[in-house]
């Protein structure tokens, strides 16, 4: 199945976008280990997983999406991206700036990176060299006291 939602996925990419020389247009990359699920979501939301793939830099590939606080009632979107190293997003599915919150950490809450204010679109990305198992926090609100949600999730990425 995958190499057909794949090339769903880059087709339904390259079209979403102005029209551009082919040379210009991002290609999505899919991560090897991407679930049925977080292939699905690609192929729902085309739009979405190529901004998030290009935020990270050259190299990332999507790897899965967590929809926050759930799948029916998406605010925000977490994009875990696999590369050189691991690299998080998230994204604003709401109209307007929202306090938005993104913490992800090494393994024991060590050498965090962070991301927080107030953003109509994403915040992030944050990285993390050594990414397996790695700890993430995701919040967002109207402001840091009054939150619509808080994500935590100790394994972010797959551990190795």
């Amino acid at each position: 199945m995958r190499p057909a939602v794949t090339g769903a996925v880059l087709a339904v990419a390259a079209l979403s976008g102005p029209h551009a020389v082919a040379a210009d247009e991002p290609r999505l990359r899919i991560a090897n280990d991407a679930s049925p699920s977080a292939l699905a979501f690609a192929g729902e939301n085309t739009e979405a997983v190529s901004a998030a793939a290009t935020v990270c830099g050259s190299g990332y590939a999507f790897r899965n999406a967590v929809a926050l606080p759930s799948a029916t009632n998406r605010l925000g979107t977490l994009f875990p991206e696999n590369g050189g190293s691991g690299c998080a997003i998230m994204d604003n599915n709401t109209s307007g700036a929202k306090y938005m919150y993104l913490k992800i950490c090494k393994v024991g809450g060590t050498s965090c990176d962070t991301d927080s204010g107030n953003f109509s679109s994403y915040a992030g990305p944050v990285y993390v060299n050594s990414f397996g198992c790695a700890p993430v926090t995701a919040q967002m609100g109207t402001n840091s006291s009054s939150l619509y949600f808080t994500y935590t999730n100790e394994r972010l990425f797959p551990c190795g």
